[in-house]
């Protein structure tokens, strides 16, 4: 169980009735009800507030089950929207019945001044507490404008209806100040039940009714629409027992928090412990150690003469254009060599570890049938084809839904597009170095500037090449490779000169395949 699922736990017990005992010498909700009823009639005919159009009041039938009369309608069973059964000296209600929806902030933003009223937005009260970190202010001037409107006060509770949907927290400021649009203020009837009405927002149970009628989504924030809260249905118990509700809440809290902080301590020693194993994996597994090597294997020698062989015919072939710094990597006298427009230079000194004999280190743009950078469009909600761009792969993953459009020429579609096992390489920003390996392709697509797509040889194993760009091997390479700036990048240069051990392709295969199985296991 996580830390938020056992706080969810006991303020569902709280919630339901079953956190405390109850006491028959405690006067009843609905006592308690009916006094908030006078109470709001007497605001009613005072022109504090403003009548229900509707009102609501639920009550217990002759066959014990909960019924509402609304308005003037006849009383309607409600046994299929009450969750869950509370004890006898608690009541069912609407929101509605224990407070007033005054409004919710100005929609218009404000000028902001360096001093002034402060002026509170759903960030300063999303953490449950007030947060005055990022506060920002308005002048007197506009402050008096927007609280001829809307006024918060003391004992109020500010609501958030947009963003960290339906936190609610109770105004306990002695000073002036406005709200943006984010915000809602609801007053209660009787400041007595704020305290409760506040948690009981917050409760699972609240959180399932904000969940339920949220509304928005897609390419908007969902939000809350104010005039639906009066229609959440909160269970209330007596006075005296929602006292020893929080009493009992403020013994477990330091506990919970507690636990808490020892789970996130434990899930980062576990996430740490398995960045490390992946690492270890991975660097195992281009060094040649994961798995055993097999005699009967075709070496990578032959392997990389074939891939120069294919590479030869498709340039003669047009398809492809020649690299002027293709090279060859060979050994000689126990040393590692690379032959350049006929130069011949030693390369021990790149070389970072030993590889087996039947293993080969070659440049990865000698692999390469093409690194090719993406191509630079407006993004666009509709257009004659799909761009997908760095911010659209999260986890391996294109997230498709959010891929925009883009304008193109008809003949330039085919040298951006998409193809399977196509390696997309992040050139710039905070992911530079972040690769994709294209497997699902959904509908035809190119990619955008910031990416760089490399294709190379059917010959090899596409999830060798891309977990090889995961080891620190590619990442210390391409550090080194990497131009420092405010927005770090780099090129398909440092990408083809990169070096990297090639195993047989049978050796290829067996390694994917063991990494695959150790990860399923971290």
């Amino acid at each position: 169980m996580t830390g938020q699922q056992l706080k969810n736990s006991i303020l569902q017990m709280a919630v339901q009735g079953k956190l405390v005992p109850q006491d028959p010498n405690d006067e009843p909700a609905s006592v308690l009800l009916e006094r908030i009823r006078a109470e709001k009639e007497a605001l009613i005919k005072a022109g504090k507030i403003k009548k229900e159009k509707n009102p609501s009041v639920i009550f217990r039938g002759a066959d014990n089950l909960p019924y509402e009369k609304v308005g003037k309608n006849e009383p309607v069973c409600i046994a299929d929207e009450v969750p869950f059964d509370i004890p006898d000296s608690w009541e069912w209600v609407r929101l509605g019945s224990l407070l007033s929806v005054i409004s919710d902030g100005t929609h218009k933003t404000p000028h902001y001044v360096p001093d002034g009223v402060p002026f509170l937005s759903v960030q300063n009260i999303s953490s449950g507490k007030f947060d005055f970190t990022k506060i920002k202010y308005i002048t007197q001037e506009e402050h008096q404008k927007l609280i001829e409107r809307i006024k918060p006060q003391k004992d109020d509770i500010l609501f958030c209806r947009i963003g960290t949907l339906g936190k609610a927290i109770k105004c306990t400021l002695d000073f002036e100040f406005s709200i943006f649009v984010s915000l809602g203020l609801l007053r209660p009837v009787d400041i007595s039940i704020t305290d409760y009405l506040v948690f009981a927002i917050n409760s699972p149970l609240g959180d399932k009714w904000i969940h339920d009628n949220k509304v928005g989504g897609g390419t908007h924030t969902y939000k809350i629409n104010l005039i639906d809260i009066p229609r959440m249905l909160i269970p209330v118990p007596p006075l005296e027992e929602q006292k020893r509700i929080f009493d009992k809440l403020s013994v477990f809290e330091p506990l919970t928090e507690e636990y808490t902080t020892k789970e996130n301590t434990l899930s980062i020693l576990n996430a740490s412990f398995s960045d490390i194993l992946k690492k270890s994996i991975l660097q195992e597994a281009v060094q040649g150690k994961l798995v055993p090597q097999d005699e009967n294997d075709e070496p990578a020698s032959v392997l990389l003469e074939r891939i120069r062989a294919e590479k030869q015919a498709l340039i003669k072939a047009g398809k492809i254009k020649r690299d002027k710094n293709e090279s060859v990597i060979f050994r000689r006298d126990n040393s590692h060599y690379e032959k350049l427009n006929g130069i011949e230079r030693c390369i021990d000194d790149e070389i970072p570890f030993e590889i087996p004999e039947s293993w080969q280190w070659e440049r990865w743009g000698n692999i390469s049938q093409s690194i090719q950078y993406g191509y630079n469009a407006p993004a666009k909600s509709d257009g004659k084809i799909k761009m997908v761009r760095i911010s659209d792969i999260h986890n391996n993953t294109v997230k498709w839904d959010s891929v925009p459009f883009c304008d193109i020429a008809e003949e330039d579609i085919e040298t951006y597009l998409l193809k399977p096992n196509d390696i997309l390489f992040a050139r710039t920003g905070g992911t530079v170095g972040k690769s994709y390996l294209v497997t699902e392709i959904l509908e035809d697509a190119i990619y955008a500037g910031y990416l760089i797509r490399t294709r190379y040889s059917n010959e090899l194993v596409p999830k060798y090449l891309k977990y090889f760009m995961e080891s620190e091997l590619y990442w210390s390479q391409l550090r080194s490779g990497t131009i420092a700036t405010a927005q770090p990048n780099c090129n398909g240069q440092t990408l083809s000169r990169m070096l990297l051990p090639i195993p047989p392709k049978a050796e290829q295969e067996r390694i994917t395949q063991m990494i695959d199985i150790l990860y399923t296991k971290l």
